[in-house]
């Protein structure tokens, strides 16, 4: 089932600025909060689905791949394209848009009760190398990660400066009257828990670093750069907060004999003249596999053979890029006595006379033409 469009889940167009997307994402949440909508499983999935397209949207970098790629652009590492967002995380992150809408200055859970802080792990961050035929075909790669984990044995009690709440509540004389502010409490960092027991290693929040082996699913035609999310694999919070995630930048491997260039990949095919002149067939390398190509006889230097569909996927799914084999004709350095007296005599063979007819382009036009 086609996922929904974030702009059109935020009534928004594409050039849509910052400020717009910020605006359009309260009028949607105020909405669809659970506060008014209490048990209505529609108005909390529509809640969800808001979250979700302004987690991405707000961000500069990640709407940059979705306007580029689309859901493709983190579906292919089980981030937010799975409806990866509960509402721990909603609040978690975007608390401060409802403003002072529900709960006074913080914001409230189900039924109006005030709603915890919830503390998030932070992410992690590592960078896969893929070869060409791993981003043509799509691939599962198991990395080892060294991740921070609540130590075995760790107790928390809760925390005695903010009572549990996770937020201290300040009360400020001012000019205007008296103001209540609320931040989250210094001692346990919002998390509303406090450690009680540690075992021996464990850092002063009750975790320690243990190596996971974490398996990464990375559809076809990823680029280069391209930073895609594993929810929930980064460092553990503390308590009863949620894991922080682990982001995967891609790096492009260099082919020993294929070049990308977007979706389509380029092969330099070198020929003799004799080939050049009778004409051929050549085994060359394809990201499927190796193929085997016809060259027809009298076939001229800068001549581009396109195999269609033998390139990379489209990220967006939409079908292949193609595979353009260069034919280049290669003239010998050194030749043998008898070979030169053959040249020699082929010097004044009419057939040996350029005459280029409309079909034989130049090579701008060729690459003019490939391209249009």
């Amino acid at each position: 089932m086609a996922k929904q469009d974030y702009y059109e889940i935020l009534g928004l167009s594409k050039g849509a600025s910052s400020a717009e997307i910020k605006k359009a994402y309260r009028k949607q949440a105020l909405k669809y909060h659970p506060d008014k909508n209490p048990d209505d499983k529609e108005a909390e999935e529509k809640f969800k689905l808001a979250a979700e397209a302004y987690e991405v949207l707000s961000d500069p970098d990640k709407k940059a791949r979705y306007d580029q790629f689309g859901h493709q652009a983190f579906e292919g590492a089980g981030g937010f394209g799975g409806g990866g967002m509960n509402m721990d995380d909603i609040f978690s992150q975007f608390g401060d848009i409802f403003g002072g809408a529900f709960g006074g200055g913080g914001f409230s859970g189900f039924g109006g009760q005030q709603r915890q802080r919830v503390v998030k792990g932070s992410n992690l961050r590592i960078r896969v190398k893929l070869t060409l035929e791993e981003i043509a075909n799509g691939v599962e790669k198991k990395v080892k990660v060294k991740r921070k984990k609540q130590a075995k044995g760790t107790t928390y009690k809760t925390c005695s400066t903010c009572n549990g709440s996770g937020q201290v509540t300040r009360i400020t004389n001012t000019i205007l009257g008296r103001m209540q502010t609320s931040t989250p409490c210094n001692v346990c960092g919002g998390a509303g828990q406090a450690i009680d027991k540690k075992p021996a290693g464990a850092d002063a929040q009750g975790l320690i670093v243990e190596e996971e082996t974490v398996s990464i699913k990375i559809p076809a035609g990823v680029v280069d750069g391209m930073q895609l999310k594993v929810s929930g694999k980064g460092n553990e919070a503390p308590g009863n907060g949620i894991s922080g995630d682990l982001l995967v930048a891609i790096l492009e491997e260099n082919h020993p004999t294929l070049q990308r260039e977007g979706d389509n990949l380029h092969y330099d095919l070198y020929i003799s003249y004799p080939d050049a002149v009778l004409g051929t067939s050549k085994e060359i390398d394809t990201v499927t596999g190796k193929v085997r190509i016809k060259v027809e006889a009298g076939v001229q230097s800068g001549k581009i053979l396109r195999l269609r569909g033998k390139g990379i996927p489209s990220i967006n799914g939409y079908g292949k890029g193609d595979l353009l084999v260069h034919v280049n004709v290669w003239t010998p350095k050194t030749l043998n006595k008898q070979q030169k007296e053959f040249f020699e005599s082929m010097k004044e063979d009419e057939h040996f006379e350029p005459k280029p007819e409309s079909s034989d382009r130049s090579f701008f036009e060729k690459v003019k033409d490939m391209f249009s």
